[in-house]
């Protein structure tokens, strides 16, 4: 009977030592280990594709042109961006494909590894860095506002932040001008809180219509169904000198915020970002940045000058 037990003891302890040796040790892992995600460049080597994600409407910065394809200033940077990732990755045969997004579906597509990097302007803020991370800035925007040129001089000179001479200098007279009013602003964008936030901070009683995009957004102006466009003030100008009506299109001089935009990419993958910021910054040092620049904005003004020379890190 002793021998019994012994054996069947003995049984028991081989079958859970058989158990720690196979199955445990994985079990022992940190969790964040056990479930770690799948970094970039190792997902991008075992594809064999690098996948960047654009915009069909974002002109200049990510647009699709008359043949379907992607391109604009975003874009250009993109390319060469892929040009260093096959390089790091020792494989110039890799293909790159590029993959079109919407403001809906853009940072949940990177945050399940269907995007390794999304070319198109991004707005950083604390929200979305809960979300994705960023990286180095790419280029100096701001909200800007786009109206018929016919609109009322009143809401002109009110939104550029001038009075009319012939009206009493106070606060309630300027937002007057502003009452009653239909503003829109593409969802999902920093345009669009902001516009919400000001008509709360301001008592404004107006209207807001949200568009699909910047074009239905212009559409909405050149019908008077929408008094102003609120939006990226760089998309504003291309949209509305892109637009078949661009003479009853007007976008005001003032930039209401100022938003550095960078590329959106995965969270905690610093090297990663490590390779997408020193291509980015190798651009700059280079001047193919500013050639690209040309390209799509024009001659770039000293204070983008600047802010090129200020995104360029030394070796």
């Amino acid at each position: 009977m002793q021998l019994a037990r012994w054996w069947k003891l003995r049984s028991k302890r081989s079958l859970a030592m058989t158990f720690v040796t196979l199955v445990a040790p994985s079990l022992l892992l940190p969790a964040d280990k056990a479930h770690a995600p799948v970094l970039t460049l190792d997902r991008i080597r075992q594809s064999g594709t690098v996948r960047l994600g654009y915009y069909a409407d974002a002109g200049p910065f990510s647009y699709q042109d008359e043949g379907g394809r992607p391109a604009g200033y975003a874009i250009e940077l993109c390319k060469e961006i892929a040009k260093d990732i096959k390089r790091e990755l020792q494989a110039p045969s890799m293909a790159v494909e590029f993959v079109l997004v919407t403001g809906a579906d853009r940072y949940t597509l990177l945050q399940q590894g269907k995007l390794d990097l999304l070319c198109g302007p991004s707005v950083e803020t604390f929200a979305r860095r809960a979300q994705v991370s960023f990286s180095a800035p790419i280029f100096v925007g701001g909200l800007g506002a786009l109206v018929r040129a016919d609109a009322p001089a009143q809401i002109r000179e009110t939104l550029a932040g001038r009075e009319a001479p012939y009206r009493p200098q106070w606060r309630g007279s300027v937002m007057l001008a502003l009452q009653k009013r239909t503003f829109s602003a593409v969802p999902g964008t920093t345009s669009m809180t902001w516009l919400s936030g000001k008509l709360d901070e301001f008592k404004i009683d107006a209207k807001i219509v949200p568009v699909e995009n910047y074009k239905a957004g212009v559409q909405h102006v050149l019908n008077r169904s929408t008094d102003v466009l609120f939006g990226e003030r760089s998309i504003l100008l291309d949209a509305a000198k892109n637009s078949s009506a661009s003479t009853d299109l007007l976008v005001l001089d003032r930039r209401f915020t100022f938003e550095p935009m960078a590329f959106a990419l995965a969270r905690d993958d610093d090297d990663f970002r490590l390779l997408v910021d020193h291509s980015l910054s190798s651009l700059s040092r280079s001047g193919e940045a500013q050639t690209f620049y040309k390209k799509f904005f024009g001659e770039p003004d000293e204070n983008m000058l600047a802010f090129f020379r200020m995104n360029t890190l030394p070796e």
